[in-house]
């Protein structure tokens, strides 16, 4: 027994014995690098999710989150009058009265307006547009190629003779009138909602802010503030610059003698509130409806108008009315315009903008009146 245990052989054997190895806990595959990407991959597609499944919801609830949010930005802009009215003891329920009073006759002028005038002006139109049809026809037949052949013409005029009689187009007034239908109950139920905004707003605020305390409350408080001074500030100046706009426009237009002038100035205050492609759009109207009636040179004339009163508008105006609060970059509208058109249409590229500069000043006022969220700080001087 001494002999073995003193083998050397033994020895060597027992020295080079396996040791067991530490096991390493599973959380611990999580640690290095591919596991903190893998979590944030997990956390980013979360968030997507999210948002997604509360973008479908808008989508499927466009009847009641669209006046909503209308009638929110309309009780921003006419805050300060609300607060005039009610410093000088005036009830609440009186000052909504006349507030929603005079939205309504505002909104009764201009349309009442766009009737008249083009009820005043339609058969001289129509007989302007007419002539200026058949002079176009007239000048592509001098082309030395051939741009479009009479029974061409011909062809497309029975092509719409017969969608116009058909079951198709039928089924489409029928759809139309359902739109009809549906804005008018969003119209209804977004005066309703503004009423209640207006009349109780700020008791309305205060019953949401009763469960957050501490620096929660004063962050969601500087939330609420941000919020309404920039969609009031943003609807004030935007239609300060729009009238000016239109105002501007109308005069060119009745000097130049362009048919339909006042429903095309209009038409300019409307789509003044998409910012960059309304004064696009409306410009390209304002020319075509000259191009009809007077011929290229009016046209051309009004293009020149148009582009001038913009560019006062834009380096002039809009920088005192707006202020460096609500100072987006170009990208930024362009693709808040384009997201918003995506989802809402025509609604949702009005809406765009203002929505996205809300959220731009809640990130400013984040941490502090002052100060904004930590990622949205400026992490170096910006050389001027």
């Amino acid at each position: 027994m001494g002999l073995f245990r003193n083998d050397p052989q033994r020895v060597v054997l027992e020295t080079h014995e396996v040791q067991p190895t530490a096991t390493r806990a599973p959380w611990s595959l999580w640690a290095d690098g591919f596991g903190k990407l893998g979590i944030r991959a997990i956390q980013i597609i979360v968030v997507v999710a999210l948002v997604a499944g509360i973008v479908f919801a808008i989508q499927q609830l466009t009847l009641v989150t669209i006046p909503l949010v209308i009638a929110l930005i309309l009780a921003c802009a006419f805050n300060p009058v609300m607060s005039w009215m009610r410093r000088r003891g005036i009830p609440s329920i009186l000052a909504t009265l006349i507030t929603l009073l005079a939205i309504v006759v505002i909104l009764g002028l201009l349309g009442w307006l766009i009737v008249w005038a083009v009820r005043d002006q339609w058969d001289d139109l129509y007989a302007q547009a007419e002539d200026g049809f058949q002079r176009l026809l007239a000048w592509m037949q001098t082309l030395p190629f051939d741009f479009v052949q009479p029974d061409q013409l011909d062809e497309w005029v029975k092509t719409l003779t017969d969608f116009v009689t058909s079951a198709q187009f039928g089924s489409g007034a029928l759809a139309g009138v359902g739109a009809v239908a549906n804005f008018v109950t969003g119209l209804v139920l977004m005066v309703t909602i503004l009423f209640f905004f207006l009349k109780d707003g700020p008791q309305m605020w205060e019953f949401l802010l009763r469960p957050f305390r501490g620096a929660n409350y004063l962050r969601a408080r500087r939330i609420g503030d941000k919020t309404t001074t920039v969609l009031g500030s943003y609807v004030r100046g935007t239609a300060t610059v729009a009238a000016v706009d239109a105002i501007g426009i109308l005069i060119g237009l009745l000097i130049l003698q362009v048919p339909l002038a006042i429903p095309l100035s209009v038409l300019v205050f409307l789509l003044a509130f998409i910012p960059i492609v309304g004064a696009t759009v409306a410009g390209i109207v304002a020319a075509l409806v000259a191009l009809v009636a007077n011929g290229p040179i009016n046209a051309l004339l009004v293009v020149g108008v148009v582009v001038l009163v913009n560019q006062l508008e834009g380096n002039f105006l809009q920088p005192v009315l707006m202020g460096r609060s609500m100072k987006l970059h170009a990208f930024v509208i362009l693709v808040a315009l384009t997201v918003g058109t995506v989802l809402g249409g025509i609604v949702g590229a009005v809406l765009a903008v203002p929505i996205t500069a809300a959220a731009w000043g809640i990130i400013q006022v984040w941490d502090g009146t002052d100060l904004p969220a930590r990622w949205a700080r400026p992490k170096h001087p910006v050389a001027g």
